[in-house]
């Protein structure tokens, strides 16, 4: 097809058809026998073409400038035609430079649906688009760029304008969509005027967003607001310039408002709820001229009608609370709340003073209101802190960790409240849950109340998820090292009534030696599965865990693990899975990574279990689970008959003895003793008594002469031939304490390592071993001092028993 241009003088347009930016030349514009790559049309030309091509949209663009003089001539009010006819559908851009005298601005007048400004880089849903630059004197600043179906109406601007506007090929717009309505100064750079019909939102952006505002420079954008709405403005995105004179702010003419203009700096909350239109002006400052900075703004304006409860107010009294914030939101603050979010809720400290988002502080009482059609969709998040600095000041007192009825009184639902327990390295925290206790969220064994505690040890560089916890379990005590988050979440609206009875206290005690102490009481008939924090990326390396297991009276209970093998293994030191009833002899089972762990087995006593990391070759860590059942102690018959015949037995060698001493009475005087003048025979006492170790120090060997030397001969009489030898007794476990079996120092570690060549591994030490309270008798051929000198003292690694607490926690 054929193309005809024809454009008069008095036009003072000029059409240029030219190749797309980065397309091959593989069409062509052929002038009857001439065929180039681009053409241009100006006024007084009458031009055919053709394209060599069928589909010339894809190699081509257009653009059509027509230059309008109102400085030197009448300026040519009303509307502003797409000129020339009869173009070539191609992408196009009209440009009309507009000339005029900065004593009398230009007023664009926009057609409806009007204007809605957007971001540089964003693009139109239909592609049509226009971008509107004012010139003044030489200078150009970009006013922005808009979409059709907005609130923008007008643009007033001072001095000339360069109005664009870019329509793809296939549009079949007809009419520019704009007129020039007239000429006035204003005074300042530009005015935008934004009317509203009804109900939503727009954003709006400053000149030469986001490169900078200009130098001293002042605008202004005029809201057109209908009688029965409420406006209300939002700032998301500024940036202020380096100042030498003046300050930077923004004005608002409020009708009604006693003191217009009202004032604001770019940080304030701007007014909300607004009745009727209003004015806000930008005003720039003097900058440096060394280091000028940017001046910008980006915001909302958000029109809705007025609700029914706005002078409904509700009061917050934290004038009691110490250390405490309460932040109102909407849901999925603060990632998913879009800047057009309709319709908005908002939150009001005063009738003016409103926000999507209101955070109260402790110490002071607020009377909030609400501008909200939902409050469903609003949330609460609060925050306290806890701190203890000095253990004397601190250690008795018993912090309740509940939920304020303050808060849970509001028609609010409660989203999260956190409590970060802070404290010295020497302090440690401990949580209790006398009466409701916690559940661990497992995957067997998953919590269902409608809120759970998550509880995450935060020390810089010591970060551990200690688990997900849950009301109504078995877990009456949790001490931490470090510091402490605790997070309380909720899961529907059953919080309020399920969280009446909340009884998580803690309290701050002194310094405990694992990393984390669990004591766990579960109920007769319970099944309680366990796992190690940090589920389920594993335990940091050389970290210990221990759990004290209550086995109930009448009791057996059964622990098992739910894998074979810890599954890791160790670069540097071991890891330990250690096992140990809290009973005199109880014998302690250790389980290193490179070992089966133990089948399950039965616990007639309370128990520990203790786990420790070793620092693993890979990303692989420590992972374990462990559950605990119970059953009644069953009576063993077979038992009960070896006592009685025992006993029997006993007695019928006591009536024989009796009557051989009988017997023999008269003839012989019986030796009871003999004195070693080289034995201590002093009594055992505590190991804290002794000013020597055990290397030294033999208060702990005692001699005695058996029966068979005091009545030797009498058995000798009954065909007996007994030596006199003694018996050598070694182990002492001595009473055992409520510390955890501990698994072996990483120096004895490091000692196993290096003599892995032998054939056999010393067992591991524990911070429970006592010394050996030995009876030695003397052989021919020995030293007295080689009894029990084989083993080295290691001397008292107990530690202080810890004073309990109390304490509590589920799944996100």
């Amino acid at each position: 097809a054929s193309f005809t241009v024809s454009l008069h003088k008095v036009d003072n347009t000029t059409v240029m058809i030219k190749l797309r930016p980065g397309v091959s030349p593989s069409c062509r514009i052929r002038i009857k026998t001439v065929i180039r790559s681009d053409l241009k049309i100006t006024s007084g030309e009458n031009v055919t073409f053709t394209f060599t091509c069928s589909a010339p949209e894809k190699y081509f663009i257009m653009e059509i400038q027509k230059n309008i003089d109102c400085v030197s001539g009448p300026c040519p009010f009303g509307d502003v035609h797409l000129y020339p006819p009869g173009l070539p559908r191609l992408n196009r851009t009209y440009i009309w430079d507009v000339k005029a005298s900065t004593k009398a601005g230009l007023e664009l007048k926009f057609s409806t649906p009007w204007l809605r400004q957007i971001e540089p880089g964003e693009t139109c849903p239909d592609s049509i688009s226009y971008n509107i630059n004012s010139c003044i004197d030489k200078a150009t600043v970009n006013i922005g760029t808009f979409c059709r179906n907005g609130s923008v109406s007008r643009v007033k601007l001072l001095g000339g304008v360069i109005m664009s506007l870019h329509l793809p090929w296939h549009s079949l717009l007809t009419t520019s969509g704009f007129n020039i309505a007239n000429r006035a100064s204003i005074k300042r750079l530009c005015i935008i005027e934004s009317t509203f019909k009804g109900e939503s939102s727009v954003t709006l952006m400053s000149p030469n967003y986001p490169l900078g505002f200009p130098e001293d420079e002042l605008m202004t954008w005029q809201f057109v607001i209908p009688s029965n709405m409420r406006a209300s403005v939002f700032f998301h995105n500024y940036s202020l310039s380096n100042c030498e004179r003046k300050e930077e702010r923004v004005e608002y003419y409020i009708p009604g408002s006693p003191s217009n203009p009202e004032v604001f700096k770019l940080s304030d909350s701007q007014p909300a709820n607004i009745a009727g239109s209003f004015n806000m002006s930008l005003q720039g400052c003097d900058q440096d001229a060394q280091n000028p900075g940017i001046l910008r703004l980006l915001f909302q304006v958000v029109v809705q009608p007025p609700q029914v409860d706005e002078n409904v107010t509700h009061l917050i009294d934290l004038s009691k609370e110490k250390n405490m914030t309460v932040t109102i939101h909407l849901e999925g603050w603060p990632s998913q709340i879009s800047l057009m979010s309709e319709p908005i809720c908002l939150i009001c400290k005063d009738p003016r003073t409103c926000d999507r988002v209101l955070t109260l502080a402790s110490g002071a009482v607020y009377r909030i209101s609400f501008l909200c059609k939902d409050l469903s969709r609003l949330r609460i998040t609060a925050e306290k802190g806890i701190g203890c600095m000095d253990i004397r000041w601190c250690q008795r007192k018993i912090y309740s960790l509940s939920v304020p009825k303050v808060i849970t009184r509001l028609p609010i639902q409660l989203h999260k409240f956190i409590w970060k327990l802070l404290a010295t390295d020497l302090i440690n925290v401990e949580i209790t849950s006398p009466s409701l206790k916690l559940q661990q969220h497992v995957p067997e064994q998953r919590c269902n109340t409608s809120y759970s505690y998550s509880i995450v040890s935060a020390t810089p560089g010591m970060e551990l998820n200690v688990g997900v916890f849950c009301p109504g379990g078995s877990i009456e005590k949790i001490q931490m090292r470090n510091n402490i988050t605790i997070s309380l979440k909720t899961f529907g609206k059953g919080f309020i009534n399920e969280s009446v009875p909340q009884d998580l206290k803690m309290s701050f005690v002194p310094h405990i030696k694992d990393e984390c102490t669990f004591t766990v009481s579960p109920s007769p008939k319970a099944k309680v599965y366990l796992q190690t924090p940090n589920w389920p990326y594993g335990l940091p390396p050389y970290i210990s865990i221990s759990w004290f297991i209550v086995v109930p009276g009448q009791q057996t209970a059964r622990l098992g693990f739910s894998k074979d093998r810890m599954g890791i293994a160790c670069e540097t030191g071991r890891a330990y899975v250690n096992i140990k009833e809290e009973t005199p002899g109880a014998e302690e089972t250790v389980r290193r990574e490179d070992e089966l762990l133990p089948q399950p087995r039965n616990m007639h006593h309370n128990f520990w279990v203790n786990i420790s990391n070793c620092k693993p070759v890979d990303k692989t860590q420590l992972t374990l689970q462990f559950w605990v059942t119970f059953a009644d102690k069953q009576i063993d018959l077979g038992i009960i008959l070896a006592v009685v015949a025992g006993a029997g037995v006993l007695t019928a060698i006591g009536l024989t003895v009796c009557c051989v001493k009988k017997k023999k009475k008269k003839t012989q005087n019986p030796m009871v003793g003999v004195y070693n003048a080289n034995v201590n025979t002093q009594m055992p006492g505590k190991k804290a008594l002794f000013g020597k170790g055990r290397q030294n120090n033999e208060s702990h060997v005692y001699a005695v002469i058996d029966d068979a030397v005091v009545y030797g001969h009498l058995l000798k009489e009954s065909n007996g031939s007994v030596a006199p030898e003694v018996d050598v007794y070694r182990p002492f476990d001595g009473p055992i304490g409520s510390l955890p079996p501990s698994p072996p120092p990483f120096s004895f570690k490091k000692d196993i390592k290096r003599s892995s060549n032998t054939e056999e591994e010393p067992p591991p030490l524990t911070d429970t071993d006592q010394d050996t309270y030995t009876f030695a008798h003397q052989k021919s051929g020995q030293s007295k001092d080689s009894g029990d000198a084989k083993e080295k003292d290691k001397g008292d690694t107990s530690v202080p028993l810890l004073e309990n607490k109390e304490q509590d926690g589920l799944v996100e």
